[in-house]
């Protein structure tokens, strides 16, 4: 598909394992969603396994620091 069509594609892969997180309760203000479409690619889109392997979703953790009831005071 186009550049556009792709990147509609893969928006809406994301928002839907976004709205799964949701579902499992995971409040949307925790979250940013992102799509990469043709910018990001993890394979060659020349062969069906690569542009299979681009069709990906990436859930990104990001680092937290927990504190004690120690530290806290």
């Amino acid at each position: 598909g186009s550049a556009q069509y792709n990147q509609q594609l893969t928006e809406k892969r994301a928002k839907a394992v976004a709205n799964e997180f949701e579902a499992k309760g995971i409040a949307a203000d925790r979250m940013t969603v992102k799509g990469m479409g043709e910018a990001n690619p993890v394979a060659s889109n020349e062969t069906r396994q690569g542009r299979e392997a681009n069709r990906r979703v990436e859930v990104v953790v990001p680092a937290f620091e927990y504190q004690t009831t120690e530290q806290a005071q």
